[in-house]
């Protein structure tokens, strides 16, 4: 028995010691592409060095943190063998502090020195204002002081006393100040540091080679904690002119790698996204007292709120906060907060960050604070793929975004701010930035330029006088899908003013894309009940009753506008209860949803006054709301 376990320990020194000779080599690295899609990225990166003959372990190492080991794609360039890659995660060496983070903590060091001079100034005084204390008494023990000295003594300690108390109070004042400064040094390092994970992660890649000799390295792979969102400034000059549209993205990453002066592209994918189509499941029908029933949401129009560690209660910057089954998000400022403009049968948001388990909130509040628990799996797992491919050109065969690294630049158009160029790929849309960006790893909000439109566009005003008496103007776009745009939030400008806030809706399927411009307050609109038509009266078993409104529209614009109104009679589901329509006033009627439409123009200060009148009879045992 002895004799194989003698073995066996042969065998393992033998092994250790083979593994020893592997000589590690540290390759210089850098980032030049990345595809930023939705939610995470595409990181492009290429890395030099010299191998020796033999068997090495060529590093590359200050990578993020958070890479998606299984999308590790690598590209050997020389005549070696790449046998095996693999990642794992570095905690001895800390990403490297930036010069202003220096800066703002050589700030607080010189301000803590004051506060130590300082503390030490207020003992000094305390010690002062005691010994005046114990020497209060005056004159020898068998006379007392004359009224002279008495004067003289109340002025000295009245003098004394209150310079050591204006000192202290300066002082206390000035402590109070330096603490404010200090927790504004560390709230800005802390927004500016990267996330909490300092620690990063390395790239090792085993190769041979029979002679020694340079290499170099294309590699990509998926990174976790960035993304973008679709963001629009929606320009309008006046009526008579095409529509202005800045196609932008609102870019955050906190990989906790910088990313300089590196080509960008983003894409509509999202790689985290399932792509297995869903499976329908069998629909049972059954008695309605026997099938549950989920009360439709109360519907809001926007919403903000802070991110918190549910833990600690700290803010989380950089949090991703996407509107479900949408393209509208953001991401969470340095103390945490967010705010966002919500499309219509918004349902839910969901909170993701690095590090934490993704939260679902169900939008009931139009302020919703968000705490996030730590996710006690996360950047736990490392995972090793091998490969043994021999030849020139060693390694993995990559998709066809890597080939770009190497290819000519394609003809770029000119946009009003920047050159971008958009690329259709089977699935995907791709804005590629012709010029070089920079984007620090810190969370914040990085807004890139990519398109500038001029559209032609229909305008026309619209209102609901039943629900809002504003008038809102309606830019409309047809043939809109040749601009390749998501559904986002937009900024709205008119006549160079800002107008407010408005969504996007490019996931509509309507041919025309109908950009709401906000509200124009020089069209007013009121909808009054008419009494004198709005009467309930008995005729045998059955109660009629009528309702009239006439609803008023002036123009106290210079020029002329055209305008859609909708309003609406009830719709009976009641073989008992008949409705009919008694004054339309020239508006179209749709029997379905008994929504009436009327189209108007009115010249410049003009006024036009729209009677609606309706008839609803019911039995008289039964009761019916109208109003």
């Amino acid at each position: 028995m002895e004799k194989p376990s003698f073995t066996l320990i042969l065998f393992l020194l033998s092994l250790v010691a083979f593994s020893q000779e592997i000589k590690e080599t540290p390759f210089k690295s850098g980032i030049k592409e990345v595809t930023v899609f939705l939610s995470g990225a595409q990181v492009f990166e290429t890395a030099q060095g010299q191998l020796a003959a033999g068997e090495s372990l060529v590093l590359i190492k200050g990578l993020s943190p958070y890479i998606d080991e299984k999308s590790i794609q690598v590209k050997g360039l020389g005549n070696f063998t790449i046998q095996a890659v693999n990642r794992r995660m570095d905690y001895l060496t800390e990403v490297e502090v930036s010069e202003k983070v220096k800066a703002l903590e050589t700030q607080i060091e010189t301000i803590q020195t004051n506060q130590n001079r300082e503390n030490q100034r207020m003992e000094v005084l305390k010690e002062k204002n005691e010994l005046l204390n114990a020497n209060k008494k005056l004159g020898g023990a068998a006379a007392g002081p004359t009224v002279a000295e008495l004067k003289q003594a109340i002025e000295f300690y009245d003098s004394e006393l209150m310079k050591i108390k204006n000192e202290e109070l300066e002082i206390s004042e000035n402590v109070k100040n330096e603490r404010q400064e200090i927790a504004k040094l560390r709230n800005q390092i802390n927004a500016m540091r990267e996330s909490g994970n300092k620690s990063t992660s390395e790239i090792r890649i085993r190769v041979k080679t029979e002679t020694a000799g340079p290499a170099s390295f294309e590699l990509n792979y998926l990174v976790a904690n960035a993304g973008w969102y679709p963001k629009y400034d929606v320009r309008v000059k006046n009526v008579s002119s095409p529509l202005s549209l800045n196609y932008k993205a609102e870019v955050y990453q906190n990989t906790g790698v910088n990313w300089k002066n590196v080509k960008l592209r983003f894409s509509n994918g999202n790689p985290n996204q399932s792509g297995q189509i869903p499976e329908l499941d069998k629909w049972e029908l059954n008695y309605a007292r026997l099938t549950s029933y989920t009360p439709k949401a109360q519907s809001f129009t926007t919403v903000s709120g802070r991110v918190l560690d549910a833990g600690t209660g700290e803010a989380l910057p950089g949090t991703s906060i996407l509107v479900k089954g949408t393209t509208i998000g953001t991401a969470t400022d340095f103390e945490g907060k967010y705010s966002l403009t919500l499309p219509p049968n918004s349902s839910s948001l969901i909170a993701s960050f690095i590090g934490y388990a993704p939260k679902e909130v169900f939008i009931n509040s139009p302020v919703l604070n968000v705490r996030l628990n730590p996710d006690t799996q996360a950047l736990n797992e490392v995972v090793e793929v091998g490969y043994a491919l021999q030849g020139k050109v060693a390694g993995i065969d990559i998709s066809n975004r890597e080939r770009r690294m190497s290819s000519p630049t394609m003809e770029l158009e000119v946009a009003n701010s920047i050159a971008t160029t958009v690329v259709e790929n089977q699935t995907t849309v791709e804005i590629e930035v012709a010029e070089p960006y920079s984007i620090k790893s810190n969370g914040e909000k990085t807004l890139v330029d990519l398109k500038g439109y001029d559209i032609p566009a229909i305008y026309q005003y619209s209102a609901v006088p039943k629900l809002d008496n504003d008038a809102f103007l309606i830019a409309q776009v047809t043939d809109w899908s040749q601009y390749s745009l998501l559904q986002g939030e937009s900024n709205l400008y008119f006549e160079d003013g800002f107008v407010g806030k408005s969504i996007l809706d490019a996931a509509a399927l309507q041919d025309t894309l109908e950009i709401s411009m906000g509200r124009d307050k020089s069209i007013v609109i009121q909808r009054e009940k008419k009494g004198e038509f709005s009467k309930k009266r008995s005729i045998g078993n059955n109660i009629t009753e009528t309702r009239g409104y006439e609803i008023t529209v002036r123009n106290n614009k210079s020029q002329a506008i055209t305008i859609s109104l909708l309003d609406q009679i009830p719709v009976s589901v009641n073989s008992e209860i008949s409705v009919e329509s008694l004054e339309l006033s020239g508006g179209s009627l749709d029997p379905q949803t008994g929504k009436v439409t009327w189209q108007l123009t009115i010249p410049a200060g003009g006024q036009q006054v729209i009677p609606l009148q309706y008839e609803v009879k019911y039995p008289k045992k039964e009761k019916v709301l109208l109003d």
